[in-house]
C-alpha cells in the first residue's frame, strides 16, 4: 500500500516506486538483478526499465568492471522527491524500535524473517504443490491456531 500510495501521487506504478526504492538502497543493479528483487520477468523488467527512463528517473550505464554489462541507475535530481516519503518512513521506524529493549528486537527480528522465509519458499514452490497450498501441510499458522 506504501509504495502504491507514493505512486499514485507521481502517476507512477507501484512496480515503479519499489524499483526505484531498490536501486537507490542497493546502488545500480542489472536487469536481471532487478528482475530477481522484483520477482518480475525479464522481458516487463526492460518494459520498466524503458518506462522510467522515458520518465527521467533511471539511467543505462555501462559496468565499469563488466563493459559487456548495462546497469540501471537512479538520476538522484529526478528521484529525490520520490525519496522522501521512505526518509520519513525509517524515520518513523527509528523512533518505534526505541520503544522495545534488545530482547523484544530481536523476538521481532526472528519472528519477520523467519516469515520472509516462508514467504520466499512459498513463492519459490509450485502452485500445484499440495504442501503449500492454505490448510495443506507445512502452511503457517492462521491466527486461531498460533501460539
Amino acid at each position: 500500500m506504501f509504495h502504491g500510495a507514493i505512486a499514485d501521487q507521481h502517476s507512477l506504478t507501484a512496480t515503479d516506486t519499489r524499483t526505484l526504492e531498490l536501486l537507490d538502497r542497493l546502488g545500480p543493479q542489472s536487469a536481471g538483478e532487478i528482475a530477481a528483487h522484483t520477482g518480475l520477468a525479464a522481458t516487463s523488467v526492460t518494459a520498466l526499465i524503458d518506462r522510467l527512463e522515458a520518465r527521467g528517473l533511471v539511467r543505462r550505464a555501462a559496468d565499469a568492471n563488466d563493459r559487456r554489462k548495462v546497469l540501471v541507475e537512479p538520476v538522484p535530481q529526478r528521484t529525490a522527491e520520490l525519496n522522501q516519503p521512505y526518509a520519513a518512513i525509517a524515520s518513523a521506524t527509528t523512533s518505534l524500535m526505541r520503544r522495545f529493549d534488545e530482547r523484544e528486537l530481536a523476538a521481532i527480528a526472528e519472528f519477520l524473517n523467519a516469515g520472509a522465509e516462508y514467504a520466499e519458499k512459498y513463492v519459490a514452490s509450485p502452485a500445484t504443490d499440495a504442501k503449500r497450498r492454505p490448510g495443506g501441510e507445512g502452511t503457517a499458522p492462521s491466527k486461531g491456531n498460533a501460539r
